[in-house]
């Protein structure tokens, strides 16, 4: 008799995650058209087929990472974000950079975790392409990958908010860990 799998209950930081993601690569996608970007590892020739939705929760049932690792990973990206204005989130990079940014923050975060050949089948890439992203993407946050209680807790207030607040001018959110008010800033990455 097969076993039966076990049904896996989406958090719902991974819906706030891929609407959000989708508001701010197609934001980008327009307006950012016509400006010179930089093209990087992160930038596939054409827009994936799979949505940013499905793509999230495909990386959540396969890589069994906890959903606290999803909150790191969307502070890496808003951190990758404000570093490199150059590259924003759009619908050539953002599948490359969720799979990146989740896989890093599994292997900072959980105790438990799969090596990059694992986490670039789960993205549907290869090995080589999976150790490139890793790479820039570290670089990117110039290594910057501690996380303290204050900033998570900030981000998971922000994420909760907004999950009950639909607010379509906000695109993205970043904080500023120096100012220990951590202050909101609006940036359209």
């Amino acid at each position: 008799m097969a076993e039966l799998e076990r049904p896996h209950v989406m958090p719902k930081v991974i819906t706030f995650l891929s609407s959000m993601l989708q508001r701010v690569s197609e934001s980008n996608d327009v307006s950012r058209r016509f400006e010179p970007q930089k093209i990087s590892v992160f930038h596939g020739l054409t827009r994936p087929t799979i949505s940013i939705q499905s793509y999230l929760e495909r990386i959540f049932k396969y890589a069994n990472c906890s959903p606290s690792c999803f909150v790191v990973a969307y502070i890496y990206l808003d951190r990758f974000a404000q570093k490199q204005p150059s590259l924003p989130i759009n619908s050539f990079n953002v599948h490359r950079l969720l799979i990146t940014s989740v896989m890093v923050a599994a292997k900072f975060m959980d105790d438990m975790y799969y090596n990059n050949a694992y986490y670039a089948k789960v993205g549907g890439i290869i090995t080589t392409e999976m150790n490139y992203l890793e790479v820039d993407f570290l670089f990117g946050l110039s290594f910057h990958l501690n996380v303290t209680p204050s900033t998570f807790h900030t981000y998971c207030s922000y994420i909760q908010r907004e999950m009950y607040i639909e607010s379509p001018l906000k695109l993205h959110c970043c904080f500023n860990e120096d100012d220990p008010t951590h202050q909101q800033q609006q940036l359209a990455v």
